[in-house]
């Protein structure tokens, strides 16, 4: 027989009520958060087919380009129509390799926020467009080499950034594989089963022993425990009787239950946790990578620069050729190659170095938010809490701690309550001996009772006790309001006469919880624990801590909501591991998964903490924020010779004697020997210049 006794009697538990409808969303809306996500519709391994298939059209044009040819001291092949290779290759190139920046560019100019990908479309079209004038019989010289290796690296990057991470949330479907599909509903002395999508508010089901519940209800029939870590991370077994709520998506314990449906489909509190998810997913405010911005104002210089050098040396006599050729190498060195890997490589690195120690990275950008975080706030059970269940105290009077724990742990042994358990696990800890137990039974909704060395005992509810009339001494009852003041959990042993103890059972603190607090604190940070258990249980854990402040008795519509609040006040971190803190994880600056959490709150998350160590937060914001010091040094060097180059592409030194040499990446100069204005170069050339 299975132990199915209900506990903590004092403590009531809420749950949503149907509230408004949920609300309709788009299809796919919540995928990309907006509808100018610049990867929106873009996976990991469309950006890696694309690089190789563009590295292999990029292995002609090297070989066909003039530079490497003067380089190596090699001369390309010659046959009929050599002359277009790098023209049709380049053509290739540009409209395969190139359409993902073409398509982001007008997503980007259409939000009027141009990035990465509008500079990105710029640079190649400059030197597409410039280059095949070249072949077509403008004077000048072609860029055909910059435009296959910036793609090239631009694709790399980008295939690098997806990779390292995986943005898109998959919360919504691990939500959905949370519901059973079919139901036993009851009419009259039969039972049918039928599809969860029959259902309707007032039909009466049988929910069995280890079933999902498929609808809320009011259970109207039947004792049992239902299991809603699923739906609230927290780790208590909730008592269920008759008049008790039951939610959508929990578990039963070992009573069967006659329950009256009263939500059914989107009113369910389990559909309302999904709308939350939808509306934070969609709420989600956009968020521009740094290096976007960097090529944000990197491409207005570009025009604005480009523009210039044009009109300047028209304004100056020179010829539109030359003019031209200044202003397409200027546009081209605006797009340094190595912009498209300052951030994915420092990406990539801070995610394996997370990964080392234990912490997952699923956001790319969550490294960036993180480093202006002021508040953290953590949800207790399964976070600061291990969510199982430890032995605090033993209240004895007449009998040692010993005594008592080896007599409850000989009845205890035989049930898997996780009260018992805990006992029992204290019991063993101690090494203490189990007494032989006979006739054993469990009481439903009560505890166990059985005969240990003769003599009749029970170990269950103090409620249990009460009924039977027991005798409690006044110290006993002074241990169990202690007990009950800390919101703990408390178990009686009984004999046939009295109270013999009471054992106060509390969810252990994870051991690292309070250095990782005094840490947090330390940092400049301010921690704040979100609860849905009682007021006292908060207040106890809050206190051996040191939080100061801490939300009890929060519903799981109301963790996004604390959030929200905390939000308007700085930057701020969420951590937590229940379904219902998905909302929470997404609707925070930076989303912290417990790894031991369940699926919905790892997908929804920015960070996953493997160990489930709390002082792993910790260690992911300092990384956090040696990460983000990393790219901008990466930044910095990527795009501050732009200082020097884009000023020598727009020919400042000309005057000096030195005309400009055109290249991507970097600008050269070769001696004037009397020319005015460049050569004319026949099609067949590669590009000339060095990036």
């Amino acid at each position: 027989m299975k132990d199915n006794r209900t506990h903590h009697a004092h403590e009531h538990h809420h749950h949503p009520s149907p509230s408004e409808p949920k609300h309709a969303h788009p299809s796919g809306e919540h995928a990309s958060h907006t509808g100018h996500d610049k990867h929106a519709g873009h996976t990991p391994e469309m950006f890696r087919d694309r690089f190789f298939v563009s590295l292999l059209l990029t292995l002609p044009i090297l070989y066909f380009s003039e530079q490497l040819q003067a380089w190596f001291g090699y001369r390309a092949a010659q046959f009929p129509g050599s002359a277009w290779v790098n023209p049709v290759l380049g053509t290739i190139l540009y409209f395969y390799g190139g359409l993902v920046f073409l398509k982001g560019a007008l997503r980007e100019l259409r939000a009027r926020t141009p990035g990465m990908m509008t500079l990105i479309a710029l640079g190649i079209t400059a030197a597409y467009g410039y280059s095949l004038a070249v072949s077509l019989g403008l004077p000048g010289k072609p860029f055909y080499w910059e435009l296959a290796t910036l793609i090239d690296v631009m694709l790399l990057g980008h295939w690098l950034e997806m990779a390292s991470v995986q943005a898109a949330s998959r919360a919504l479907e691990e939500l959905s594989k949370l519901m059973p599909t079919t139901a036993h509903r009851i009419l009259g002395d039969r039972i049918e089963d039928i599809p969860v999508s029959a259902l309707k508010e007032g039909d009466l089901i049988l929910i069995r022993p280890g079933e999902q519940v498929p609808a809320d209800g009011v259970v109207v029939e039947g004792a049992s425990t239902m299991n809603e870590a699923f739906l609230t991370g927290e780790s208590r077994p909730v008592p269920k009787e008759p008049g008790d709520e039951v939610v959508a998506g929990a578990v039963n314990g070992e009573g069967a239950l006659k329950v009256r449906v009263t939500r059914t489909g989107e009113a369910t509190t389990l559909s309302q946790i999904l709308r939350l998810v939808q509306e934070a997913q969609a709420s989600r405010s956009r968020f521009q990578a740094l290096a976007d911005r960097a090529a944000g104002w990197l491409f207005y210089i570009a025009l604005t620069l480009g523009t210039l050098t044009f009109l300047v040396w028209l304004a100056l006599g020179r010829d539109f050729n030359f003019a031209l050729s200044l202003a397409v190498t200027v546009v081209v060195i605006a797009c340094p190659h190595a912009l498209g890997l300052a951030i994915p490589l420092v990406t990539v690195n801070a995610t394996a170095l997370a990964a080392r120690h234990g912490i997952l990275v699923r956001n790319r950008e969550a490294f960036e938010r993180a480093r202006e975080i002021r508040f953290v706030a953590l949800d207790k059970t399964g976070t600061l809490t291990e969510g199982r269940f430890a032995v605090r105290a033993v209240y004895a009077e007449e009998f040692s701690e010993e005594e008592v724990l080896s007599l409850a742990a000989a009845l205890e042994a035989f049930s898997e309550h996780p009260l018992a358990q805990a006992i029992v696990e204290a019991a063993e800890g101690r090494g203490l001996p189990r007494p032989e137990v006979r006739d054993f039974q469990a009481v439903p909704g009560k505890g166990v009772e059985g005969t240990l060395e003769g003599k009749r005992y029970r170990v269950g509810r103090p409620e249990w006790a009460e009924e039977l009339g027991l005798r409690v001494s006044e110290a006993l009852k002074r241990g169990l309001r202690e007990a009950e003041g800390r919101g703990e959990s408390a178990v009686a042993l009984m004999d046939e006469e009295r109270v013999l103890a009471y054992f106060a059972l509390a969810d252990r603190i994870r051991p690292s919880a309070k250095e990782a607090v005094q840490r947090l604190k330390a940092m400049g940070l301010t921690p704040v624990m979100i609860t849905g258990d009682a007021e006292a249980v908060a207040k106890t854990v809050a206190q051996e801590l040191g939080i100061q402040r801490y939300h009890a008795r929060v519903l799981p519509q109301d963790k996004a909501r604390i959030v929200r609040e905390l939000k308007t006040q700085g930057p701020t971190a969420f951590v937590g591991d229940g379904i219902n803190d998905a909302p929470a994880l997404l609707e925070a600056d930076l989303g912290i998964a417990i790894g031991a959490g369940t699926n919905v709150a790892i997908e929804a998350a920015d960070l996953v903490l493997v160990e489930s160590d709390p002082l792993d937060v910790v260690r992911a914001l300092l990384l956090a924020r040696a990460t983000y010091a990393k790219m901008v040094q990466n930044l910095f060097w990527a795009t501050g010779y732009n200082a020097i180059a884009l000023p020598l592409a727009a020919g400042v030194a000309y005057p000096l004697g030195h005309r400009p040499f055109s290249g991507g990446g970097s600008a050269f100069y070769e001696p004037l020997h009397g020319d005015r204005g460049p050569k004319r170069h026949a099609p067949q050339t590669g590009a000339p210049g060095l990036d």
